[in-house]
């Protein structure tokens, strides 16, 4: 499954209109918790398969459903 934010938003130090594209896999890199992302600005792509960490909370919530099975 593919999400993507159409309505993206502005950066403004840079004057362009930022939006991703994720399939919302966990990926796991042996020290890193991350999904990857296509980021666009302007409707052009900039980065393919962009590395974003999943927050502290995110990740200590999965550790806890992960220590519950």
């Amino acid at each position: 499954m593919s999400t993507s934010t159409p309505e993206g938003h502005l950066i403004p130090g840079i004057g362009v209109i930022e939006t991703t594209e994720s399939d919302n896999i966990l990926r796991w890199d042996g020290d890193e918790l991350y999904v990857e992302q296509d980021v666009y600005h302007n409707g052009q792509i900039v980065h393919r398969k962009y590395r974003r960490r999943v927050t502290k909370q995110v990740a200590h919530a999965i550790a806890r459903m992960l220590a519950e099975h």
